[in-house]
């Protein structure tokens, strides 16, 4: 039996609760069938990297990179409950992975963290950030020189960029595009849905991050745009509905195709 599969069993077999071994799993799959398999391919990841994450959660994929080789791996989140989550997983995994609550838009990066990694990774996570360029620059401090940034999010005027089909409730909330409509309308479609939900859903109404937004807010933080891969079909549809990839075609990757049929955009910055 490999040690992959013994770190999964343990942490499966383990007194956590059902809630938190389902997303400590889902991301820990995603981690290693899907993203460090594409970040070895692009070249950002090799064995030996010291990794951060910004908005880790549980580390799913933070112990999918540390099994693969990262010399150090440390995850950042504002959501303290789940850091807790984590640092138990990684005890029963036996990982050597940190963790530490920090909003990396309110708190200036710790001065031990500054050019000190060799790969970020933001998965989905900056469309909920009020500031794109505050998030990027506050990134770029703790990035080595010459180090790399993975960033992925669905536009807001992707088929699901309203973040809509998280909400419980009317089937309605599932079909895409309904942010779309007027305010008050999607109001009203949305409003069986959970108060903190909803709320978080205005917030991204309001937010309406775009990769030309996005890539605006990157060269304003001093952050070259190394790669950049919009997908019809993202990456993690994969872990989530065995669906494969599918990447746009370039000719389709400007205004406004790569911001309304895209389902993921990707990018990788360099400092």
């Amino acid at each position: 039996m490999n040690k992959i599969k013994d770190i999964r069993e343990a942490v499966m077999s383990s007194n956590l609760s059902d809630n938190d071994k389902y997303y400590w799993g889902y991301m820990y799959d995603l981690g290693k069938s899907t993203i460090v398999p594409l970040l070895i391919e692009q070249g950002i990841f090799k064995a030996g990297d010291k990794v951060a994450e910004i908005g880790s959660a549980e580390g799913g994929v933070l112990h999918a990179l540390a099994e693969a080789g990262a010399s150090e791996a440390i995850g950042t989140d504002i959501a303290i409950e789940r850091i807790q989550t984590g640092e138990l997983i990684t005890k029963i995994a036996g990982l050597d992975v940190k963790y530490s609550t920090h909003d990396i838009i309110g708190e200036e990066p710790h001065t031990e963290w500054h050019n000190r990694y060799d790969l970020v990774i933001l998965r989905d996570v900056i469309e909920h950030l009020d500031s794109a360029y505050t998030a990027l620059a506050n990134i770029r401090k703790i990035m080595k020189p010459g180090g790399y940034l993975y960033v992925t999010f669905p536009s807001y005027y992707s088929p699901f960029g309203g973040h809509q089909h998280t909400l419980a409730g009317k089937a309605l909330t599932k079909l895409p595009y309904i942010h779309y409509f007027s305010k008050g309308f999607f109001e009203f479609l949305i409003q069986s849905g959970r108060p903190q939900d909803i709320e978080e859903v205005m917030r991204l109404r309001n937010i309406r991050l775009t990769p030309d937004k996005f890539k605006k807010a990157a060269l304003k933080a001093k952050l070259n745009i190394y790669r950049e891969d919009y997908y019809i079909l993202r990456p993690v549809f994969k872990a989530k509905f065995g669906l494969p990839a599918l990447k746009m075609p370039s000719f389709l990757g400007i205004p406004p195709f790569n911001s309304v049929f895209s389902t993921e955009s990707s990018f990788i910055l360099q400092k």
